[in-house]
């Protein structure tokens, strides 16, 4: 018997315990891994390459917005990731699936709905909420701007959003535990794959995506 593993990564254990009721019906085997931040759901993803999904809250403590699920998505793109929020809106679910999230759970739904979600992408589709469209136009300049920040490393999509946070190239050096000039060649390197000229222009460009939204 084959068993499922998944990684429910939401900070408030209420709710983690609602996905787990609603996992318990996919599979007669399976194993949970709960994280209650980023970097803890980032780590148990590296160290467990067997898992078969992530249910990533999209507003986790350690990551803003969709920084999380763009930085999943470079370390670890063959993991499905389901984005799970309280933010619902269509231009929400449409940025979350152009940014890689194999479907969108809105935590408004009820157990069977979520449930059904979950068997939907494990069998390989891509789930929305009801009434919602996995499918839409984006205009030329947002395309590009998505283009380009798939181009970042894991570690630089982490500056990127330090930067959002208004953290100084020493403040964000000493949180990653790397030297300033690190951060410097980081910034140039964010600069030139976003083409922008400075690290103003960089943030606006990721509040476009609204990746420091709150859920």
């Amino acid at each position: 018997m084959q068993t499922l593993n998944i990684i429910i990564a939401d900070d408030h254990p209420l709710f983690r315990g609602a996905l787990k009721q609603a996992i318990q019906g996919v599979a007669d085997e399976i194993v949970i891994i709960e994280a209650g931040d980023f970097d803890a759901a980032r780590t148990a993803a590296q160290d467990n390459p067997e898992t078969d999904l992530m249910l990533l809250d999209l507003a986790m403590p350690g990551v803003s917005g969709f920084a999380g699920l763009t930085s999943l998505r470079s370390a670890l793109p063959a993991l499905p990731v389901i984005i799970v929020s309280a933010t619902d809106d269509r231009s929400t679910i449409r940025r979350a699936l152009d940014l890689g999230a194999s479907g969108f759970i809105s935590k408004s739904c009820g157990l069977d709905d979520i449930r059904a979600g979950i068997q939907a992408v494990l069998e390989g589709d891509i789930w929305v909420p009801k009434g919602e469209t996995s499918q839409s136009e984006e205009d030329a300049a947002r395309s590009d701007i998505l283009d380009r920040l798939r181009t970042l490393t894991p570690q630089q999509h982490r500056v990127l959003s330090m930067l959002g946070e208004g953290l100084l190239n020493k403040q964000i050096a000493y949180e990653l535990g790397v030297s300033e000039a690190t951060i410097k060649a980081h910034v140039s390197a964010i600069l030139l794959k976003l083409n922008v000229d400075s690290r103003t222009q960089a943030v606006i460009k990721l509040g476009r995506l609204n990746m420091a939204m709150v859920a």
